[in-house]
């Protein structure tokens, strides 16, 4: 052994091994490249010499691994290799906990109620409704369950009778009701509360478009392989075009196909939450155990953790934990991970490790197949058939807003009596005007020329007094006609940061409500803005 770390071969001989290392070899100096198989040699070694970790108060299992002595009677061998092999007594951890006396108590009756569910009810309906309930207490006549919170309401309005008719024939127990009983508190205290999407969120209900079929299928894969196609996934796009859907219909589908995994879906906003609540209570390890030791991490909006630093380096860590171990990482956002500007680009790199997908605005076909599986669902009766393709032309903005106005034109419906027709619609809903968004590229040659300056001026450092003026005028219209966050604007123009591009609109809608000349020329460049291209 080499003399360079001696106190590596006092351990051993003192924990009673006989060490002799037959393929040591001396080190001579050469590359890194020739000294790595020596050390990939020793570490193998000295890994095997490390003996696991034991929740046992009893001496060690091995003479060989401790050097106490001889091993106890019916302690386990040890192998050839001094490797100790833990019996099944030793590991506490993989067993159930033992069931409380109410547990023990209201078990079999739980168990004849969830037979008589699942014959009642089908079967993906169960799994994804019923099976997640458990018993928590009864008082008197009332049997209290304890539900994720994601689906306790829809439960509680929709199957609380069917739940009642399958206790009534245990004779003692006619009454449900969701939570702890009152005064219970070891009972509300040991029930940890798992956030789980929407369960109508299911790739069965996804209606699939050109815009957004391609984050279908990878959301899918990810759903059928966890792990193995795509880590992470990171899906963005506008609100209102499915994100969430998509994030949820993998829970839903991981939580029916593959019952041992253990998922978890969340948002950035609740992540955050939890890591405050878990700072202020001294909870930051069993926050990292709830958040790392997963399978499947499903994060909503996470443009979201922008300006949260704390919870940023958290998410950071995390993220680096579950894809070192494997696990599945799914994400979604607003905007591509390069223009989620205010997050650290270590964090924003690792966003674009995996596949990069977005979901755009549904087209005419896709808003119509939408509309008519909303009208399925809802039973409703629609005579003429125009009157779908009215409103779907009405509405091209996202999935969320042609929800609403079938919504709408619903209520009218059923409120004044009236079919649902293309005369209903017009009245209900009015045609969008929908807003120009123009070209930051566009909005800087037209100021330049209203201002006679040159682009490189208008976004270059220069402090000029009409460079400046010019630029502060840039930023308000680029801010007023994009969709660009103070960050991402700032970059556009010379790297500045938020607080001074903050300080040109407000500089500029100052000026506007006193100068009539600055809202002339507004208005001029905004008109030229809005010109045809070839016009101007």
């Amino acid at each position: 052994m080499r003399a360079r770390k001696p106190c590596v071969r006092a351990r051993l001989r003192f924990f009673g091994w006989y060490v002799r290392f037959m393929d040591g070899g001396q080190y001579t100096a050469g590359s890194w490249r020739e000294k790595r198989p020596v050390r990939k040699a020793r570490r193998s070694f000295l890994r095997q010499l490390r003996l696991p970790r034991q929740r046992v108060s009893e001496p060690s299992l091995c003479s060989a691994g401790e050097g106490r002595g001889p091993a106890p009677a019916g302690s386990a061998p040890c192998g050839r290799e001094g490797k100790l092999r833990v019996p099944d007594v030793s590991e506490p951890a993989n067993r159930p906990p033992p069931a409380t006396a109410v547990d023990a108590d209201l078990a079999p009756i739980w168990e004849t109620a969830c037979e008589r569910l699942r014959a009642s009810v089908p079967s993906s309906t169960y799994h994804m409704w019923l099976e997640p309930l458990r018993p928590a207490g009864a008082r008197g006549e009332t049997l209290h369950l304890t539900a994720p919170e994601g689906i306790r309401t829809w439960v509680e309005r929709r199957y609380a009778g069917l739940i009642e008719e399958a206790l009534a024939e245990s004779g003692t127990l006619r009454r449900v009701s969701f939570g702890a009983p009152v005064g219970d508190t070891a009972a509300g205290a040991g029930t940890a509360v798992k956030p789980v999407p929407n369960p109508s969120y299911t790739f069965e209900r996804f209606v699939i478009g050109e815009g957004n079929r391609l984050a279908h299928a990878a959301a899918l894969a990810v759903a059928e392989a966890p792990s193995e196609a795509y880590n992470p996934l990171f899906i963005h796009g506008p609100p209102g075009l499915g994100k969430t859907h998509l994030l949820g219909a993998i829970a839903n589908y991981l939580r029916v196909h593959a019952p041992d995994l253990e998922v978890r879906y969340t948002t950035a906003e609740s992540f955050t939450n939890e890591f405050v609540a878990a700072l202020q209570m001294s909870g930051g390890e069993a926050f990292k155990r709830r958040y790392r030791d997963i399978d499947v991490l499903l994060v909503d909006d996470v443009q979201f953790l922008e300006g949260k630093h704390h919870t940023e380096e958290e998410f950071f860590h995390t993220f680096n934990a579950l894809y070192e171990s494997g696990s599945q990482l799914v994400l979604s956002a607003d905007r591509l991970p390069s223009r989620l500007s205010s997050l650290a680009t270590r964090l924003r790199d690792r966003f674009e490790w995996g596949l990069t997908v977005s979901v755009e605005r549904p087209n005419l076909a896709t808003r119509l197949t939408v509309l008519r599986r909303l009208v399925l669902e809802s039973g409703v009766e629609v005579s003429d058939r125009d009157a779908l393709s009215e409103l779907a032309g009405r509405i091209d903005a996202n999935v969320r807003q042609l929800h609403g106005a079938l919504t709408r034109v619903l209520a009218h419906a059923s409120l004044l009596a009236r079919p649902l027709s293309s005369e209903l619609i017009a009245e209900v809903v009015p045609r969008q005007a929908p807003a120009p968004r123009s070209d930051v590229e566009e909005i800087q040659h037209r100021v330049a020329r209203s201002f006679g300056v040159s682009r490189e001026e208008l976004v270059g450092p220069g402090r000029a007094s009409t460079p400046l003026r010019a630029r502060q005028v840039a930023i308000f219209l680029t801010r007023e006609l994009t969709d660009l966050s103070l960050p991402q604007i700032g970059r556009l123009y010379g790297g500045r940061d938020h607080s001074t591009v903050l300080n040109s609109i407000r500089r500029v809608e100052a000026g506007a409500a006193a100068d009539q000349r600055l809202r002339e020329r507004l208005e001029g460049i905004r008109a030229s803005i809005h010109r045809a291209p070839g016009e101007g």
